[in-house]
């Protein structure tokens, strides 16, 4: 695990030498549109992107809606640089938001708490609607599968964690301002002792990243998810790989952020050549 809390220069700095290092960016083109598709099994989804003949590396962001997440460069976060350099960016929409909200539930975090009082495990819903997409990607030859990654923001984040902790052909994984542990959302004050609950969060998947690369942001005071919670879970991600003989590659940055729940200046750009470092052919 790497415990990162530099200064505003040491971290500008630290951003400028990754950049640095990568091959030259394209001029940035003219920002496409999202596209949408369905797999076989009904699966709605949505590239950002620009796709060619060949299959490409593909980053599966998460944070919302499809429209929200692909829509907005701050949701986005690394997909913004990767496109640049022949990325597609993949979304679905989160449980309990878009078209995977269910009349009789109420939406967003309200709807996971709603779903959870009631057992349901919509971690695992998500995991294999996000799995069917990527076969579809793999089969119709949109994706490279030796070049697949994963991020999200907040909710996305776990969500995204989820995924690539599911799925072995997720080679990385970034998670920006990430929620770690539902109990520390208000939405699920009072589970605290709930045994379902507790059984979704993420450190308990901290085997699955033993030996996969994993680079998480946040900032010091974020109450929202909870800083403490997201150091917990990539020290659990070491512990798990030391006993099993192996060199962890958790890598965590906890940055000084005033606002509190957001995403550090810096992190999406920092993200992007991290995962490019781990994605070169």
């Amino acid at each position: 695990m790497s415990f990162l809390a530099p200064s505003t220069l040491t971290g500008a700095l630290m951003l400028g030498a990754c950049l640095s290092s990568l091959p030259a960016a394209p001029p940035n083109p003219a920002s496409p549109p999202i596209k949408y598709d369905e797999t076989t099994t009904g699966v709605r989804f949505g590239t950002w992107g620009e796709t060619t003949a060949t299959p490409a590396p593909v980053f599966f962001i998460l944070a919302s809606t499809i429209e929200e997440t692909l829509g907005t460069a701050y949701f986005r976060q690394a997909g913004n640089a990767l496109a640049e350099r022949g990325f597609i960016c993949v979304s679905v929409d989160l449980p309990c938001h878009g078209a995977q909200l269910r009349a009789s539930e109420r939406p967003g975090l309200d709807g996971w708490r709603d779903r959870a009082d009631q057992h349901e495990n919509f971690v695992t819903t998500s995991n294999q609607r996000l799995r069917e997409v990527l076969d579809h990607l793999i089969a119709d030859g949109t994706a490279d599968p030796e070049r697949i990654t994963a991020g999200g923001t907040s909710r996305g984040g776990f969500l995204a964690l989820q995924f690539a902790a599911a799925d072995p052909r997720v080679s990385s994984v970034v998670a920006f301002a990430p929620v770690t542990d539902l109990t520390a959302l208000r939405e699920f004050h009072g589970t605290e002792d709930n045994p379902f609950v507790q059984s979704l969060s993420i450190i308990h998947q901290s085997p699955a990243f033993d030996a996969r690369p994993v680079w998480v942001v946040i900032g010091d005071r974020d109450e929202r998810v909870s800083t403490a919670a997201a150091i917990s879970f990539v020290r659990a991600i070491t512990a798990s790989a030391l006993d099993r003989g192996l060199n962890p590659q958790a890598e965590l940055h906890v940055l000084p952020e005033p606002k509190g729940h957001t995403t550090p200046a810096g992190a999406p750009e920092q993200a992007a050549a991290w995962i490019l470092s781990h994605l070169q052919p």
